[in-house]
């Protein structure tokens, strides 16, 4: 079983605790995505898997074996860094095959290995080229390569694409999931760029401040955050957050008041106001005359198939529309109301930030 177990694991350097108390599993052949902004913590903890960061306190297990103590070359895993860690006096073969023959594989193993790589990868005809005339995206795939051919039960991957332009981080995206699913091993992928965690992980952890914030699937992750941290860095606009009053039977939102569904108002009783989430496409723009909550157009992005526009409201707070198949844009200065449904919306606590919870699972 290749499973990765973290048992309260923590990570100090010093006084300073970088990595807080992880505790959650890993499934074996499962694809998960460490996702957060820079020095959340995501990189230590792959390097603790790896073994090249020492775990404070904790317990950490791969395949139900505790590896706190663990030397790096006996975990069996495959790695791909952010800087690639090529040879760069060796050629693409060489560079390949270099861990397989200190390993001492028979050389018909080693060619099927790397033969079979390199047609994954589509690096056929490049076995005798210098890796320093490569460019970025052949570096990555030889890389990539490189890690294949280990057969490792355990695939980490640490921001191994953010050197290379859109294009090439689309294919590479499209040849990582691919090459998951032909070898089902147990991969870790380290990123800060959340089209890439949507789009590669089957779960996603979501960390920040050394913590765990959310684990799950990516629509879970983007249709019902844990918390308002996970709702800020989830999405492009992120969702909005408007702190809003409640009133009786109603929340008060940019000076207007809304009456809530009877389920909402049971769920939210007792509570003065509440941090409203809305996703930016689940805002509906309306004539102004036609809206009870309304604002001013400050500015537009319009890129074809979508308009974003930032709406200011009349208390000052500002809310992201995101409409598609746009007809009649909207410029800067316009009024507009606008509208949404209460099962797209996500309701936080204003002190801790955590969803209430107060739809039931599956309703949106």
């Amino acid at each position: 079983m290749h499973n990765i177990v973290f048992h309260n694991v923590s990570k100090s350097y010093g006084n300073k605790e970088v990595i807080k108390q992880l505790d959650f599993e890993i499934r074996e052949g499962e694809r998960v995505v460490f996702l957060g902004p820079s020095g959340c913590g995501k990189s230590t903890t792959l390097r603790m898997i790896a073994g090249f960061e020492d775990i404070t306190a904790g317990e950490l297990r791969m395949g139900g074996t505790c590896i706190n103590a663990m030397a790096p070359g006996k975990r069996n895993i495959a790695m791909v860094f952010q800087s690639y860690a090529l040879f760069p006096h060796m050629n693409v073969w060489e560079n390949i095959v270099f861990g397989l023959k200190i390993q001492k594989l028979e050389p018909s193993e080693i060619k099927k290995r790397a033969d079979e790589a390199l047609a994954m990868l589509h690096l056929e005809g490049f076995e005798q080229r210098p890796v320093r005339s490569l460019s970025g995206g052949q570096k990555q795939r030889v890389a990539l390569c490189r890690a294949i051919v280990k057969h490792s039960p355990y695939f980490l991957l640490d921001e191994p694409l953010s050197n290379l332009d859109a294009q090439l981080r689309q294919r590479a995206r499209q040849d990582l999931v691919r090459i998951h699913e032909a070898n089902r091993s147990t991969m870790i992928y380290v990123t800060h760029d959340q089209v890439e965690a949507m789009t590669v992980g089957q779960r996603i952890a979501v960390l920040h401040n050394g913590m765990l914030q959310q684990i799950a699937v990516p629509q879970e992750i983007y249709d019902n955050p844990a918390n308002t941290f996970v709702a800020s860095f989830i999405g492009s606009p992120a969702m909005n957050l408007v702190t809003a009053k409640l009133d009786g039977g109603s929340l008060i939102m940019g000076n207007t008041a809304m009456p809530l569904p009877q389920r909402l108002i049971a769920a939210l009783a007792g509570r003065s106001d509440v941090i409203v989430g809305i996703r930016p496409e689940n805002i509906r723009l309306l004539p102004e005359e036609q809206a009870g909550l309304k604002g001013c157009c400050q500015y537009t992005e319009n890129t074809g198939n979508l308009q974003t526009i930032l709406l200011h409201l009349a208390d000052g707070d500002k809310l992201f529309v995101q409409s598609s198949g746009v007809r009649r844009a909207v410029i800067a200065g316009d009024h507009a109301g606008i509208e949404f449904s209460w099962e797209a919306a996500r309701f936080f606590d204003t002190a801790t930030g955590c969803n209430l919870q107060v739809h039931k699972k599956g309703e949106m």
